[in-house]
């Protein structure tokens, strides 16, 4: 059966073809600068490259162009072969705990679901429409980032501000990267070779999240009511004191608008480096010898090993700690200041192990109190999953 995961962004997006249930991809690609200037799109399949340079004004054309692809290369003879599209929903609040065949009533949900994903959800509603437009006779299938976090106690998902801002308006942690939280959990899990497990899993990339996970399900996530609380980001502040919102808003004479823009895009490592986000960028600059850039990875990775400390006690204890997305998996020096500043759990680096990129490997020496792994996520194939168990 053959199965697209999409993911769809406000002028991206990104899909995979399978053939399921062997999980085998046919082909992926990206499309790049969507209703802006210098579209184009690349395509992965065979060992092969491609990129082409066109015009992408909306996502719908990004769409007739990928149908078109997928003939033209015969990864199908014709577009009734495909049989479901999964579809990465960034929030789905907590109307959904799981991955749903998408009907008007979801997609009314959706539309509801806006305010608390104004950047994310009207992009994801918008491919829907596109492929529902272009491949009409596939059951389409919402997969929810914030699905997996939907087992956090009460304790843990509530604010201590008045309960009628959860009751009338919703107000409450969702966590986010929850696809990748439970792919990571779980393959952690088939390498120990049991599920009564505790696991950190430490999502780390330009966002970042920290999830504790108890026998294969989360009781807690460092996201919160939005994708900006938790660990200092590439752009992103992560936990900050309320308090100074009013207070810079009085000083500067900036709107509540202009405050959360730059807590959300010009704050965590860019906003202390003054113009760096991405780690690569700060790890040249602290061979350098960049102060700032020294500092914002000193925060970056404290902030970090509170949420693994904060984790540790209360699963009360640890079977294994992993590394995911693009810091986890490709910055081992990243990796092992957090592993580092780990000691007083008995967490101990294994230098060498912990020399490489992108691998699934233990990277904690054999006498660590704590294994750590580097897990690379696929985010990808969890969509397919979901979509093949939902239409099979």
């Amino acid at each position: 059966m053959k199965i697209l995961s999409v993911n769809c962004g406000s002028s991206s997006l990104k899909f995979q073809a399978y053939e399921m249930p062997e999980e085998k991809v046919l082909i992926q690609g990206t499309f790049e600068r969507i209703g802006i200037d210098g579209g184009f799109y690349t395509l992965k399949l065979n060992g092969e490259k491609i990129k082409k340079e066109v015009d992408l004004p909306n996502h719908e054309v990004a769409v007739q162009i990928l149908v078109q692809e997928l003939l033209d290369r015969h990864i199908v003879e014709s577009l009734d072969e495909i049989k479901g599209i999964g579809h990465r929903t960034v929030h789905g609040g907590d109307k959904f705990n799981s991955s749903v065949l998408i009907d008007e009533e979801v997609m009314e949900k959706l539309q509801e679901l806006i305010p608390l994903a104004p950047l994310h959800n009207p992009a994801g509603i918008t491919g829907i429409r596109a492929f529902e437009k272009m491949i009409p006779n596939a059951k389409a299938v919402a997969v929810f980032d914030t699905a997996f976090h939907q087992t956090m106690p009460k304790e843990n998902y509530l604010y201590s501000v008045p309960m009628e801002w959860y009751e009338k308006y919703g107000v409450r942690k969702y966590g986010f990267h929850g696809t990748s939280h439970k792919y990571v959990s779980q393959r952690m899990n088939e390498i120990l070779g049991r599920t009564d497990t505790k696991i950190i899993t430490c999502h780390i990339g330009s966002g970042g999240s920290v999830s504790a996970v108890l026998n294969g399900k989360c009781i807690d996530t460092s996201m919160g009511f939005t994708p900006n609380a938790g660990i200092m980001m590439g752009t992103r502040s992560g936990d900050i004191d309320y308090s100074m919102i009013p207070y810079v808003m009085e000083k500067s004479g900036m709107t509540l608008q202009e405050v959360d823009n730059i807590l959300n895009k010009q704050s965590g490592l860019y906003g202390i480096s003054k113009g760096k986000s991405d780690a690569r960028d700060i790890e040249a600059g602290m061979e350098a010898g960049d102060e700032l850039c020294l500092l914002a990875q000193k925060m970056y990775v404290k902030r970090v090993v509170e949420y693994i400390a904060k984790y540790y006690v209360l699963l009360d204890g640890c079977d294994a700690i992993v590394f995911t997305a693009g810091l986890g998996e490709n910055s081992s020096l990243t990796r092992k200041q957090i592993m580092d500043s780990l000691h007083a759990l008995g967490v101990k680096v294994d230098e060498e192990a912990n020399d490489m990129r992108g691998e699934e490997k233990m990277v904690s020496a054999p006498d660590s109190s704590i294994p750590c792994y580097v897990i690379p996520t696929d985010e990808e194939v969890m969509i397919a999953r979901d979509t093949y168990e939902l239409i099979k």
